[in-house]
């Protein structure tokens, strides 16, 4: 039986004046027992205990109360935003606290319990059906926002993917609560990548306190942010099949290609040894730091954040008979098999911001 602990908490919150403030001050915890043997701290940053269950609160939170403060957005204000789920919750959850109109242009690849908890905090849902020319629906959504914004009386477009405070509010957020609750130099930096606004706003204030930290990105196996061909994706919130605009490519020092399958086992594993219940981008960095363990010093420093939590993905990630037909898919798919087989998974970016596949690792 493992040592247990037991202590007070640090601190207790004073009372909350609404839900609202209740977003931030996720706990940051080791995975003593997922990475017993491998010589390396990793820490986790639990974003899944934000209250509307993931990180997407944080720039949900801050985009809008900028909007209230500036004028940009009143109470006459109909948000518009495309999304997999998370920001759609965030989003669906400051509306109605706030009182403001919310439509989410959503696509089939929704969880059916992110689709559900968006309808229920009272938000419109305007879900596209039609693939773009990737395979994916991120392009046929964006399509469907701008046919929105004309026909929408006072609409605002969120526009995670190109909007400046999105970063801003990792940058302040959980990038500042890492610096704070850390104890000692961070080596290297594990996040999954999608609109990269979390990245970029983690990395810029992490490097402000360890320059030499080294930002890994996780991304999905038919993404193509960084470059690689686009092909089928079937785990929401990791990934893309447009390149952000937010997205520097200078800034990320390596990234780690993660495919379906790998993502779910990361997931049970988070379960099964640290009795963490996440969703399907976290299985994927864990798959990713698994995959560089045995390129990095040991008693490196790596920390990570986990972006949200395992409920939403009930059907999907938990489900047996979605993750056989996954794997019976993936089985048929020569393709994306080839990719996968290569003999290692790491990219570099170099110094103009070019996408290079290497045989060796940088780490």
């Amino acid at each position: 039986m493992s040592k247990v602990s037991i202590r007070a908490m640090d601190s207790v919150r004073e009372i909350a004046d609404s839900i609202v403030d209740c977003v931030g001050q996720t706990p940051l915890v080791r995975l003593n027992r997922l990475f017993a043997n491998s010589g390396i701290s990793v820490l986790a940053k639990l974003e899944m205990m934000n209250p509307g269950g993931s990180m997407k609160d944080r720039p949900a939170r801050y985009i809008i109360e900028h909007g209230l403060r500036s004028g940009v957005i009143n109470a006459d204000t109909h948000l518009i935003e495309s999304t997999s789920g998370n920001l759609g919750i965030g989003l669906a959850m400051m509306a109605k606290t706030y009182g403001l109109q919310f439509t989410c242009v959503v696509d089939p690849k929704i969880t059916k319990t992110n689709l559900e908890i968006i309808k229920q905090f009272g938000a419109n849902i305007d879900m596209v059906t039609e693939p773009d020319e990737q395979g994916g629906y991120l392009k046929t959504r964006i399509n469907r926002v701008q046919e929105l914004l004309k026909t929408t009386p006072n609409a605002h477009w969120i526009n995670q993917y190109g909007n400046e405070l999105n970063w801003k509010a990792h940058y302040y957020g959980a990038g500042s609560e890492i610096v704070e609750q850390v104890d000692g130099p961070i080596d290297y930096l594990v996040c999954a990548v999608s609109t990269t606004g979390s990245i970029l706003g983690f990395s810029r204030k992490v490097r402000e306190a360890f320059p030499n930290v080294k930002v890994i990105a996780v991304d999905a196996v038919g993404s193509v942010i960084f470059g690689t061909p686009a092909g089928p994706r079937e785990l929401p919130g990791i990934g893309a099949s447009r390149v952000p605009e937010l997205f520097t490519p200078q800034e990320i020092d390596e990234v780690v290609h993660v495919n379906d399958m790998e993502s779910v086992k990361g997931c049970r594993e988070l379960l099964e040894y640290e009795g963490i219940f996440a969703g399907g981008s976290s299985g994927s960095i864990i798959a990713a730091i698994r995959k560089i363990v045995p390129a990095i010093p040991k008693s490196s420093r790596v920390v990570t954040v986990l972006p949200d939590r395992g409920d939403r993905y009930l059907d999907t990630v938990y489900n047996e008979e979605w993750v056989e037909r996954l794997y019976m898919k993936n089985s048929q798919d020569h393709t994306l098999g080839a990719f996968n087989n290569e003999p290692r998974s790491f990219y570099f970016i170099s110094e103009q911001g070019r996408y290079h596949g290497t045989g060796r690792s940088i780490l």
